[in-house]
């Protein structure tokens, strides 16, 4: 299923009291629990039920069946922030050990924020960043980095579009390039590409020139800053190990000839395993292919670190180049 879910940094801090909500109707928390079934973002659906009369009202809001269901649901607000901020407390998410390739500078974010202006950003890909694996919406990769920008930059206004669609790579995504991307005018697309074409046995050549021609389009309208997410380190993927090392190269060298950034996902997630010693099960789910909760937060995590350096580096005058790519620990 396929839904534009922008998150709105404004509105972040009043999840719980949307969370409530949610948790009071009936329809809602059966929809919600077939959402969470299916671990991949929904359209949300309108209503228009009739006015309660006032006794009705009145009978509601006395009830203590009404009373008992407000305070599961308060307290299943707290158990999700509680989650929120406990998810690194047992394991840190560390920068990678060793030299990667990264992103590049971001200056039309930079420009925007030292503007004062909106920011856009549209995360686009597949199920990983449709958040399949995570245990809650909140939990995905793009509200993860949209409540990480917005702890950095508390006055700015800031809205992370989650253009995520399960199963698809670039010849799907190209058919929804225009509207869903182009016709949003971001200021920053993160693209995430790769994997399912690995998984397809799709050519990664193939691939590659798709995303570069969907770059170009991205580039000629103008004002967007554009960075690619190479496919995910884990079991299902390392068994196409050929495959999946030609697509990252392929991916890395597009990145080069596009000017453009790319965040090296399959380099840091190997580090995870092989240098900081993390089972790869502490990080992927039993599906072997997808993110649990703690990778998506570090993912998001170290990500939305190279934004805010990248940003910084432009506020300061540093202009770095997009195609020179240096990853430095932290």
């Amino acid at each position: 299923m396929s839904s534009l879910r922008p998150f709105c940094l404004t509105a972040w801090l009043a999840a719980p009291a949307a969370a409530v909500l949610l948790l009071l109707s009936p329809a809602s928390q059966s929809h919600a629990q077939t959402q969470g079934a299916q671990a991949t973002p929904a359209p949300q659906q309108s209503a228009n039920p009739a006015p309660a009369s006032p006794s009705q009202t009145t009978v509601a809001a006395t009830s203590p069946d009404q009373r008992g269901i407000t305070a599961r649901a308060i307290d299943k607000v707290k158990q999700v922030a509680k989650s929120a901020g406990d998810v690194f407390s047992r394991v840190p998410c560390l920068s990678p050990k060793g030299g990667a390739k990264a992103m590049g500078s971001l200056p039309h974010v930079a420009g925007k924020l030292v503007a004062g202006q909106p920011v856009v950003i549209v995360a686009f890909g597949s199920s990983s960043t449709a958040g399949f694996g995570a245990s809650s919406p909140e939990f995905n990769y793009p509200n993860r980095l949209a409540a990480q920008l917005h702890r950095h930059y508390p006055t700015a206004d800031i809205t992370v579009v989650n253009a995520g669609v399960g199963g698809e790579d670039a010849p799907e995504m190209m058919k929804r390039l225009q509207k869903e991307v182009i016709d949003v005018h971001p200021d920053l697309v993160i693209w995430q590409v790769g994997t399912n074409a690995v998984l397809r046995n799709l050519d990664p050549g193939d691939t590659a020139k798709l995303v570069e021609d969907g770059i170009s389009r991205i580039q000629a309208a103008g004002g967007t800053d554009v960075v690619l997410v190479d496919p995910q380190y884990s079991p299902a993927v390392n068994q196409r190990a050929e495959s999946a090392g030609k697509m990252v190269k392929l991916l890395g060298k597009v990145a080069e000839l596009r000017h453009v950034g790319i965040f090296p996902r399959f380099e840091v997630m190997r580090d995870w395993h092989e240098k900081q010693s993390l089972p790869v099960e502490s990080f992927v789910i039993a599906d072997g292919l997808h993110m649990n909760d703690w990778g998506y937060a570090c993912f998001a995590q170290l990500l939305g670190d190279d934004i805010i350096r990248s940003v910084g580096q432009i506020k300061l005058g540093v202009n770095v180049p997009a195609d020179v790519r240096t990853y430095r620990p932290m």
